[in-house]
């Protein structure tokens, strides 16, 4: 049977324990079904069990990394018999490691990242890999202690560069909530009959696409990308993309389209090209069933974009 996970993320003061103690006190949440609740961090905040909307609720206090593993996962479900588990992550452990050792059914529900606005700006220049980590799986971004003169568009852009799925939500010193509304068009014209990718867009394109692919299939792509032509891919075939940081350095990744050509006898590996091709959905060896190959109508040989990796901001 499946498990709820409700996975709650961020740094000491960004205010989880808060939301969660409200959360807990809430009858539509925890309605007296058994809840298992993980804590991983202790900071200011303490629970007030004799306020929560039931009893039935077990906590765990987890005081190392170490003792989040599968095994234990499996233990402390059968030892409890939770309906649904409550998880307060610590902000400096990374939620990927979470993700690798949780049982297979439990299932994420809702994630929601927790911050401070007075040090998300630091943390990000400081933490970046472990402020990536805790934005991109997230729902809701919820900045804490906002001050009204906050940078939001500095803000969004952050957010932006890890999820775009993610609301963001600002709770101000007076208790007064405001979302973020900030429009986010695309850096091209997608109805444009060839759509052209600039160098510098190629990290939304690529995220926008890989989000939702349907949307250009039938489209004519423009870009410009380092090819890969290796002797073990099919005849007609080669992979045309940019490297992409999303992160850092530690996560920098080649991120190709499939290319679907008539004659790739002169390009190489590691060769510059500027590709024009339409998308289409098909059966393909480099899938296990049908996927987004863009069948090249030119190719022609071109200058590495300056930088040649392609980041979002």
């Amino acid at each position: 049977m499946d498990m709820p996970v409700y996975l709650f993320t961020g740094f000491l003061e960004g205010g989880k324990t808060k939301f969660i103690q409200e959360t807990m006190e809430d009858k539509r949440f925890n309605s007296g079904e058994k809840i298992l609740m993980l804590v991983c961090e202790n900071g200011v905040e303490q629970y007030d069990v004799s306020r929560f909307a039931s009893g039935n609720v077990d906590i765990v206090n987890i005081k190392d990394e170490s003792e989040l593993s599968t095994s234990n996962f499996v233990k402390w479900e059968r030892e409890h018999k939770p309906e649904k588990v409550v998880i307060e992550y610590n902000g400096m452990w990374l939620v990927d490691s979470l993700y690798e050792k949780i049982p297979d059914n439990w299932l994420i529900y809702q994630e929601m990242c927790f911050l401070q606005e007075a040090t998300f700006m630091p943390y990000n220049a400081n933490m970046r890999q472990l402020m990536f980590d805790k934005l991109k799986g997230a729902e809701l971004v919820v900045l804490n202690r906002a001050s009204k003169k906050v940078d939001k568009e500095a803000v969004h852009k952050i957010v932006r560069a890890a999820s775009k799925r993610a609301q963001i939500a600002y709770e101000y010193t007076d208790g007064t909530v405001e979302y973020d509304d900030i429009k986010d068009p695309l850096p091209y014209d997608i109805n444009a009959d060839v759509i052209e990718i600039k160098d510098e867009d190629y990290a939304e394109f690529y995220r926008d696409f890989n989000e939702e692919s349907d949307k250009y299939i039938g489209k004519t792509l423009k870009f410009k990308a380092i090819c890969l032509n290796e002797a073990n891919m099919p005849d007609n075939i080669f992979l045309a993309g940019r490297h992409i940081m999303t992160c850092c350095e530690a996560d920098i990744e080649f991120y190709p389209l499939v290319c679907l050509s008539d004659d790739k006898s002169g390009i190489k590996s590691r060769d510059w090209r500027m590709i024009t091709g339409k998308l289409v959905k098909e059966k393909n060896k480099m899938f296990k069933g049908k996927g987004p190959v863009l069948h090249v109508q030119s190719v022609s040989v071109t200058t590495p974009p300056k930088p040649e990796l392609a980041t979002f901001y």
